[in-house]
This record gives C-alpha cells, sequence and structure tokens, in this order.
C-alpha cells in the first residue's frame, strides 16, 4: 500500500510533455523550430539545472505566456527535442535494413554502421547533455526506453543477416551489449578534437569486429 501511494504521488508530480497544440500554419512552425533550437544551445551552454522556460523565452524573443502557447514546460520542449532526435536514428536504422547486408564484408558493415550511426550524434546539438536529461528525467524516461529498445530490437535483426544464427535472445542480448557500447562511445566521439576522435573510432571499430567475429565463429573475413 505504501508503495503504491509513493508510485501514485509520484505521477501526479509528473509534467505535461505535449505540446500545446500540433503546429499547422508556417509562422508556428518556424516559431516551434525556433524554440527547439535555442533550447538546444542553452543546454550546452548553461545546463539542465540551470535552463527554464523564461531563460528560453528571453532567448527567442517571446515573452514566457508566448512560449507556453507552443509548449507547456521546460521537460516539454526537450521531449520534443528527444523525440526528434530518436526519430533521426529511426530513420538511420531503416537504411540500414537496407543495405546489402548478407554479401557485406565484416569490417564494411562495422564502418558504415558506425560512421553512419555516429551522424546522429553529430548533428544534434547538446546531445550529451539531451541523453543524460532523457535518463535522468521521469517526464523523458520513455525516450531513454525507446532509444534502447528500437535499437536493439534493430540491430538483432541485422545481426541475423549478417550471419549470426543464434536464439533471438541470445542476439538481442548481444545487441544490447553493442548499444551500450557504441552509445556511450558516441557520445565521447562528439566532443573529442579529430584526432583524439579518429583514435577513439578505430578502437570502436576493433572492438566491435573481435566481439561480431566471435559470435560469428571466425567468419567474416
Amino acid at each position: 500500500m505504501i508503495i503504491m501511494a509513493k508510485t501514485s504521488n509520484a505521477q501526479k508530480a509528473m509534467q505535461p510533455v505535449s505540446p500545446r497544440s500540433e503546429p499547422m500554419q508556417s509562422r508556428s512552425i518556424k516559431r516551434t523550430q525556433q524554440i527547439l533550437e535555442v533550447t538546444s544551445e542553452l543546454l550546452e551552454s548553461v545546463g539542465l539545472n540551470d535552463l527554464n522556460t523564461a531563460l528560453i523565452a528571453q532567448e527567442v524573443g517571446i515573452s514566457v505566456g508566448s512560449l507556453y502557447h507552443y509548449f507547456p514546460n521546460k521537460q516539454a520542449i526537450l521531449y520534443a527535442m528527444g523525440q526528434s532526435w530518436l526519430d533521426s536514428i529511426e530513420e538511420v536504422l531503416k537504411e540500414i535494413q537496407d543495405w546489402p547486408l548478407e554479401q557485406m564484408p565484416l569490417a564494411e558493415f562495422i564502418d558504415q554502421v558506425i560512421d553512419t550511426n555516429l551522424q546522429t550524434y553529430r548533428k544534434q546539438k547538446a546531445v550529451l547533455p539531451l541523453v543524460q536529461a532523457m535518463f535522468s528525467v521521469p517526464e523523458l524516461r520513455a525516450l531513454d526506453e525507446r532509444h534502447d529498445e528500437m535499437v536493439i530490437a534493430q540491430m538483432s535483426k541485422v545481426f541475423k543477416r549478417i550471419g549470426l544464427k543464434k536464439h533471438i535472445r541470445e542476439r538481442e542480448r548481444i545487441a544490447r551489449h553493442f548499444l551500450e557500447v557504441t552509445h556511450s562511445s558516441y557520445l565521447v566521439v562528439v566532443n573529442q578534437n579529430p584526432q583524439r576522435a579518429a583514435r577513439t573510432l578505430a578502437d570502436l571499430k576493433l572492438m566491435l569486429n573481435c566481439l561480431l567475429k566471435h559470435h560469428l565463429g571466425g567468419l567474416g573475413e
């Protein structure tokens, strides 16, 4: 009973993350995009704790009341940012499924997977604090879970096509390992200078080559 009460109170404290309304007119769409871009820049410069709607509105050049016409709170803006980023990751995963995976040498497959996925991390402003927010802010936790589930499910299918003939549960386990290693490495690489980033990526590719080659039974050359 006590546990249920605590859960109920936590749910009541959750902020709504849906936008006030779906922007339809060109002006509203541009304003919404401006709010998201400004929030990305502020998230990187001031951090999550000091980010608030008053600061966002000031940088956008509108009143807080006008900002609330688009988003009810800070969490809703961050949720929209995270959702947009996940949509770009989903597009990449779909693109990978269209590759001739069965014919690709393992090294080429790893190169293309890493390079293609890394682009989504480089394009997203303030990707590290955004990912941290998705993990730590209760209203954004569903995005973090969606990200993991989406990558694991799709990469499990990809691994089967490149020759990893294991039970789906085992492929999902390997896919989760793949996710944890690549995700954390991408977040490091985007903040490194080009020389260090190149070395980190080379190490990442070497680790993935060893991991997948082992589960492919030594195949993949």
